[in-house]
């Protein structure tokens, strides 16, 4: 994903692979600076925990996952911490750790922008550059609910997905003209115009004539996929059930060997997540930023199961009041509402309209253009 250094502008992304959002929405903005600069700029992404960080921090990759499985522990932990004087207290303590680690990253990686997608670098990395740095700029991968640790008042400008979010930014002592609302980058393939529904279907190999339901669980197929899955059979209802069990390979076997009553397709990891957003009617999900913000550009109502105390109670909240789904914390919450825009689809088509009113497909091109202006570069 990286560009080989040159002589064009170097912009250096620092983002951890705790949690998918950060990575990708790294990688969303890279893509758009290829498609718009063509080469006129570089790029260097660096795992800031992964690559530098001494131990244990340097474990918190591969922990993070078992970490989020202890939700309620998550969560107090989030509320805990979430504070601007709590939150640099706790980045102050640990400084002095990791500041030979973070020098040496900087010294060993120079860029004339640094870019951070993850709030654990603001605070100590600002700190290690000194006065006389390049721009550093921060892209929040959270939609609302954003932890203080984003918000830092040194940083040259601040970019957010959603209003909500910039006026936790100003709460936090940010003045106005530092945070921006851009919305969340996503990947380019998410933010392609939507389709005809029959065409996917029939490139798909999918049943043209019911409704389609996508249930998701993300890449690494967490959380109830079985037991929702399990539940909509037992409820019988008109549709062609799709299931992605991403990575979880014992999940999509044990679902495979499942009789269903419904038309019912298994996949585990693809790569086709666009088309199938685009071809299905409703999806069942996680509360994830970049999945809510994917179906948004895909025009695709959302029923939402679960979240991660914190950073994701926000994300809930945002779908219900901006009219682009719903929340089913219980298995009998998701089969209620897929009876109702099953047996009432102009609800549903409300709702897909709803969800292209509040989509930004544009926002990772956008943050490309900031960027550039930024370093002084035009689009030709």
């Amino acid at each position: 994903m990286d560009d080989l250094p040159s002589k064009h502008p170097h912009i250096l992304f620092l983002f951890s692979d705790t949690g998918g959002g950060h990575r990708s929405a790294a990688e969303a903005i890279i893509e758009a600076i290829q498609l718009e600069f063509d080469g006129r700029i570089s790029t260097q992404m660096v795992d800031i925990f992964l690559d530098f960080a001494p131990r244990p921090l340097s474990y918190l990759p591969k922990w993070y996952p078992y970490m989020v499985r202890l939700p309620d522990v998550w969560g107090a932990g989030y509320k805990l911490s979430n504070g601007s004087r709590r939150a640099r207290l706790i980045v102050e303590s640990v400084y002095p750790y990791v500041r030979r680690s973070l020098r040496k990253l900087i010294s060993q990686n120079p860029a004339d922008m640094i870019v951070s997608v993850h709030p654990l670098a603001n605070d100590p990395f600002l700190h290690a550059l000194g006065k006389h740095r390049p721009p550093f700029i921060t892209v929040v991968t959270d939609l609302v609910t954003t932890h203080a640790l984003w918000y830092h008042k040194d940083v040259d400008l601040c970019l957010v997905a959603t209003e909500e979010a910039r006026q936790r930014g100003l709460l936090a002592n940010l003045r106005p003209e530092q945070v921006k609302v851009i919305g969340l980058p996503v990947a380019d393939r998410f933010c392609q115009p939507i389709g005809d529904k029959d065409i996917l279907r029939h490139q798909l190999g999918w049943p043209p004539e019911a409704p389609v339901v996508l249930l998701v669980g993300g890449g690494e197929g967490m959380g109830p996929l079985e037991k929702i899955s399990l539940a909509i059979a037992q409820a019988n209802l008109p549709i062609t059930l799709v299931v992605v069990t991403g990575r979880n390979a014992e999940l999509k076997q044990h679902l495979e060997a499942q009789q269903w009553p419904m038309t019912t397709l298994i996949y585990g990891f693809v790569h086709e997540m666009p088309d199938f957003m685009q071809a299905a009617d409703i999806l069942v999900t996680k509360a994830g930023p970049g999945t809510i913000s994917e179906a948004l550009n895909a025009g695709l109502p959302m029923i939402l199961y679960s979240r991660l105390p914190g950073q994701e109670d926000g994300n809930v909240d945002y779908v219900i009041s901006e009219g682009v789904g719903v929340w089913a914390p219980k298995t009998s919450y998701i089969i209620s509402a897929l009876h109702a825009w099953i047996t009432h689809p102009q609800q549903r088509e409300l709702v897909a309209d709803a969800c292209c009113q509040a989509a930004r497909p544009e926002a990772a091109r956008e943050i490309a253009h900031i960027l550039a202006n930024r370093l002084g570069i035009q689009n030709e």
